[in-house]
């Protein structure tokens, strides 16, 4: 068609659909910016002592962060919490991988429920030293006991620290116990360096096995075993029962081998079935003769007494490591005596000995 352009027509009309309301609720946002606004030190502390569980649960993202505001209201708020703490029991349980840790501490803390116990749990997942992020999958493991209105889950992350404990679990603790909790698990990620961290935080320490995974002595480390108030080997039910039962003598002999612990308890070995719920009851009974033992001999207040102390020192070396890296000047002295190292002019020892100089000066 000459002097015309050309069209393009066809059979079919397309009406103009009905117009979208924006995925983003925009006063939803507004309100959810002004939610997150901090709170003031006696606003947490009466919203912990309240039971709160939206307040507790803001508070303990205080304490793990690393921001400055933030630290200095979760100091606050801990020392404000402290005379509200110490009645608690502290259990810390630990196994090797795929020994049922997370059915396991269900199972116990339904059963902990049921006798009218408040149970925080503090699962603490592993982080990646690349990305520093972690899966935080506890709570989706724990659907039954984190329905439960007696019980608190708190996956937090390791953020690369010890063994893969949270730097920050002691406060988190002190914020649970003040909120009303009287028993607080502390799950760590697996045998390994943290296990030492997490003994010098609770009055009991559980170590989860499983039986008829190869030799059972050569599976985990002498020094977990003898950190190990009692050793319970899980998944004992069906055709495993058997090798449980076997296991557990097998634990059992071993740990007469070793000396008596301080606490003046001899370590208990038994089975359960998490999966099953059976002989979890059994489990807290050993525990609770363990606790009438050291109560009785005074190991109970001198080992909380020495875990005290510990924290102290620890804080200090925390503060001062704060402190240096925080110092004015000092990444850039670490940058420039890095390229020396580097280059081999001085030793790393001597490097190090003059970035404290400069700091200290």
């Amino acid at each position: 068609m000459e002097g015309k352009e050309h069209e393009f027509k066809s059979a079919l009309k397309v009406n103009e659909g009905i117009e979208q309301p924006p995925q983003v609720n925009a006063n939803y946002v507004k309100n959810l910016k002004h939610k997150r606004a901090l709170l003031s030190v006696d606003e947490y502390f009466k919203g912990i002592m309240d039971g709160n569980r939206t307040i507790l649960s803001q508070a303990i993202t205080l304490v793990e962060s690393s921001l400055p505001d933030h630290h200095n209201i979760a100091r606050q708020l801990v020392e404000k919490c402290l005379p509200f703490t110490g009645k608690s029991i502290r259990l810390g349980i630990t196994g090797v991988p795929g020994a049922g840790k997370s059915t396991f501490i269900e199972a116990f803390g339904k059963f902990l429920t049921k006798e009218n116990h408040k149970v925080a749990v503090l699962a603490i997942d592993p982080s990646s030293q690349r990305s520093k992020g972690s899966i935080l999958g506890d709570k989706t493991r724990m659907e039954e006991l984190s329905a439960d209105h007696n019980a608190f889950i708190r996956p937090s992350p390791s953020a690369g620290s010890l063994g893969g404990v949270a730097r920050k679990t002691r406060e988190t603790t002190v914020l649970c116990e003040a909120a009303g909790f009287d028993i607080i698990i502390i799950e760590t990620v697996g045998v390994g360096q943290s296990e030492t961290a997490v003994h010098s935080m609770v009055d009991f320490f559980l170590l989860l096995m499983l039986a008829g995974a190869g030799d059972e002595l050569q599976g985990i480390k002498r020094g977990i075993m003898e950190m190990a108030d009692a050793i319970v080997i899980n998944k004992a039910d069906g055709d495993n029962r058997q090798q449980a039962n076997l296991a557990r003598q097998e634990y059992q002999s071993a740990l007469h081998l070793f000396p008596l612990p301080p606490s003046g308890w001899s370590p208990v070995v038994d089975v359960c079935s998490a999966l099953q719920k059976q002989n979890i009851d059994k489990v807290w009974n050993i525990i609770t003769d363990y606790l009438k033992l050291v109560r009785a001999n005074g190991y109970f207040s001198r080992k909380r007494m020495e875990q005290a102390r510990n924290i102290m020192t620890e804080a200090v070396e925390q503060e001062l490591r704060d402190r240096f890296y925080q110092y004015p000047g000092i990444v850039d002295q670490m940058n420039r005596l890095s390229e020396s190292v580097d280059k081999q002019q001085i030793s790393s020892y001597e490097a190090a000995r003059r970035l404290i100089e400069f700091y200290t000066k």
